[in-house]
């Protein structure tokens, strides 16, 4: 085969994969925002069901195939959503926390610090996630901030690394990411801040400056994950998601800035009330 030919062929697979993507998101990104606006157990079956995907594609890229492992952090999870389907507190979270490392810590066989930082990953992404929707004002708002803030993060970081190129950011970890990539993503989740002050959901410095933390975590929680896979060879966590790999794969960048999210609102206004502290300045 020549040059020619193979650079057609390469050409071709990313257009392909790009279509892929661009379906499979036009599918997901409606019905997420849709469940996520029902709340309720609606929300956090979902939250639970891609929690505990995780913690299988976690085990998987490290290498830790122990089925009794995997069942038990499972049912941690939906411990986990039983105490975040009734009133939360940071309390019942360190308690449901310190339960799964116990468990992941004494049931894992190999990789033993692999298999609690799996859990722990999980974890934080649930509760995370269904402690910012928890509150009843203004926690789809705030989840909404969140969900677009990493969406933005990512398809400005993509069409500007594709479209500038230039220095790599991190090639160690993950040769593909610029740095025109990490600043077009930047300046995208800027552009949903100024949105959201538009639409008088937030005044525009507290919600310029708090887009910027979450899009900062989302690309550290992608490069996160990429350094996981490049540890131990693995390419895709698995193959779910058409174009976009697996769960770990889409949802790396929002795992770091939900759980930053939900730190910062549990902080500033307590557990009951994250969306209306991230919110209402």
């Amino acid at each position: 085969m020549t040059e020619g030919h193979a650079s057609i062929e390469a050409t071709a697979r990313q257009g392909n994969n790009l279509l892929l993507r661009i379906v499979a998101s036009l599918v997901m990104a409606p019905l997420a925002i849709a469940i996520a606006y029902a709340g309720g157990w609606l929300w956090t079956g979902l939250v639970t069901l891609a929690a505990i995907g995780l913690y299988a594609e976690w085990l998987t890229v490290v290498g830790v195939r122990n089925v009794p492992l995997l069942l038990l952090g499972g049912l941690v999870l939906l411990g986990a959503a039983w105490i975040e389907s009734g009133h939360f507190t940071a309390v019942n979270g360190a308690i449901v926390v310190a339960l799964g490392v116990v468990v992941a810590a004494i049931f894992s066989r190999e990789r033993r610090g692999w298999a609690v930082l799996g859990i722990g990953y999980a974890l934080a992404a649930s509760i995370a996630s269904n402690t910012v929707r928890h509150d009843p004002d203004s926690g789809f708002s705030a989840l909404m901030l969140v969900l677009l803030v990493v969406w933005a993060t990512d398809i400005g970081g993509y069409f500007a690394g594709r479209l500038i190129g230039g220095p790599k950011l991190w090639p160690q970890v993950s040769p593909k990411k610029t740095w025109a990539g990490a600043v077009g993503g930047f300046v995208a989740s800027l552009a949903v801040a100024v949105g959201f002050a538009a639409f008088h959901l937030g005044k525009i410095m507290p919600l310029l400056l708090l887009a910027a933390a979450l899009s900062v975590a989302a690309q550290f929680g992608d490069l996160f994950e990429s350094a996981v896979k490049r540890r131990f060879g693995v390419k895709d966590s698995s193959h779910v998601i058409p174009g976009h790999g697996g769960l770990m794969d889409r949802l790396d960048g929002f795992v770091a800035a939900i759980v930053l999210a939900a730190i910062f609102g549990c902080l500033r206004g307590g557990a009951d009330s994250v969306g209306h502290a991230l919110m209402v300045w």
